[in-house]
């Protein structure tokens, strides 16, 4: 029989706490501890619920040395709770870390679901909900977060976007500037008294928070690179492909910046940013592909 404890990763309210779960209530209650990523925030949840359980703090500046402690305790047969102060931990929130430290030490992982402002804002943006990624956070440094947006607009899938109120208007000035046509959403104040969904091209939308201030949790839904998706949709049909071909190959997106006007090392850069692969390895694949291309001539 196995003695360690079960880690399982909660979703709370994002707003409106009629939107918690019963069996989240339940989990809550029933462990032994429960992890924080703001204990202040999480006991107010908590208090209304009448949940006594024990909090402890694990949030991104701890996250390394309290994680090895509630490895600890979860070894010892304790069942921990997670929770962040909005929606599933671990999304664009601490948690990722823990749940692989977890599994490393055989640890059983739970998901609890719930509410999530990304999905909510994709099923009601009115945007095409059959393919989509998310992306979270863009950078905070302006050319770092325009480079992120000129590759996500070559993008053929419906893009999610979580951003900060007073970095909104920057982000759609950038985006009605390098956007391609398509629809753009934008999500605020979720689930709260004062939601709202302001909908349009890039530019109507900025017109409307340059006039009405921005204030909330925003997530932004991107509608995706329709002419990308109709040649992919064209060429596989005409090569009578079943399986989607793989899109967005990080050489030819370096490319791509290139022909742009991008510096070829800050177009490598943005792409491993993006990507979250090796810069040297992605260097060398770029070289490798331009001495083929002078091969070719």
């Amino acid at each position: 029989m196995d003695s360690n404890g079960i880690l399982y990763l909660v979703a709370t309210p994002i707003g409106n706490l009629e939107d918690i779960t019963l069996r989240a209530l339940r989990v809550l209650k029933e462990v032994d501890l429960i992890g924080a990523e703001d204990t202040r925030n999480s006991r107010k949840l908590l208090n209304y619920f009448e949940i006594n359980t024990p909090l402890t703090s694990y949030h991104d500046h701890n996250q390394k040395t309290k994680g090895r402690q509630l490895i600890d305790k979860l070894l010892g047969g304790i069942n921990i709770a997670l929770i962040s102060d909005a929606g599933m931990p671990g999304i664009s929130d601490p948690g990722s870390l823990l749940v692989k430290q977890a599994l490393e030490a055989g640890i059983t992982v739970v998901p609890v679901p719930g509410a999530n402002a990304a999905l909510a804002a994709l099923i009601a943006s009115g945007i095409n909900t059959d393919q989509f990624i998310f992306h979270g956070f863009l950078p905070r440094r302006k050319k770092e977060r325009e480079e992120r947006l000129l590759l996500l607009k070559e993008e053929s899938r419906t893009v999610i976007i979580y951003e900060a109120p007073h970095r909104l208007l920057a982000t759609l000035k950038c985006l009605a500037k390098c956007w391609h046509g398509g629809q753009v959403a934008v999500a605020r104040e979720l689930t709260k008294k004062f939601e709202e969904f302001v909908r349009g091209t890039s530019q109507e939308v900025l017109e409307h928070f340059l006039v009405t201030q921005p204030r909330g949790e925003i997530t932004m839904v991107l509608e995706g690179n329709r002419e990308i998706s109709q040649g992919s949709t064209r060429e596989k049909q005409g090569l009578g492909l079943t399986q989607p071909k793989e899109e967005n190959n990080p050489v030819e997106q370096v490319m791509g910046l290139v022909k742009q006007g991008y510096q070829k090392k800050d177009a490598i850069k943005a792409v491993s940013n993006l990507l979250r692969i090796n810069r040297r390895i992605l260097y060398q694949q770029v070289l490798e592909a331009e001495g083929k291309g002078k091969g070719k001539r």
